[in-house]
């Protein structure tokens, strides 16, 4: 583990080893980071590009349900969706996992700053009034973007438009709730805001 010089002056807070103890959040993202270090997961498997990726959406699972797909070691609330030209597959990852995949670790501790900061407006988007548009599809105009939800299957899929652009993007995962698949258009929304 990396030691930095603690500013608190309080020898009180300090440990044997001289570690500062009001530092405890530091020190779980610095062991985080010494995983990733270690190569757990897809980090040591060969053919797996460690940089260069690019993130194309980010979604709130409500709680932390899922297990990063690039470390396979932690489980994750916010999913980070990476992708790479050398690498076949879309991977979900956590917030350290995408920033040391794209390079850019502020890029990523924003995007979930962002999204974690649209928790009550994403609570409220349920409840929300949706149109429906002549085929039967459920649909809504908000923030310059048209969001259209249909059936495929017996899942639920999307499709968000920049209404001033014409720009659309198409759901890459399907949804077996019809909340499901909007509360993941409100993150999809959220995120192309950030973006553009």
């Amino acid at each position: 583990m990396r030691q930095t010089t603690c500013k608190c002056r309080n020898n009180s807070n300090h440990g044997k080893a001289g570690f500062c103890t009001s530092k405890v959040s530091r020190m779980s993202e610095d062991r985080e980071k010494q995983q990733i270090a270690r190569g757990p997961g897809k980090w040591s498997k060969p053919g797996v590009p460690q940089k260069g990726w690019l993130c194309t959406g980010i979604e709130d699972l409500g709680a932390p349900n899922k297990v990063c797909e690039m470390c396979e070691t932690q489980r994750i609330r916010y999913v980070h969706y990476m992708e790479h030209p050398a690498y076949p597959d879309t991977l979900g990852v956590g917030c350290i996992c995408a920033g040391h995949m794209e390079q850019d670790h502020e890029a990523a501790r924003n995007r979930e700053r962002s999204i974690k900061s649209s928790a009550h407006r994403r609570s409220k988007w349920l409840k929300r009034k949706w149109k429906e548009s002549a085929r039967g599809n459920p649909y809504i105009n908000t923030d310059g973007f048209n969001i259209v939800l249909y059936k495929q299957g017996r899942q639920w899929s999307g499709t968000i438009t920049n209404r001033q652009t014409e720009e659309k993007h198409h759901a890459r995962r399907r949804y077996d709730t019809l909340d499901q698949a909007k509360l993941a258009a409100f993150d999809g929304m959220i995120f192309l805001k950030q973006r553009d």
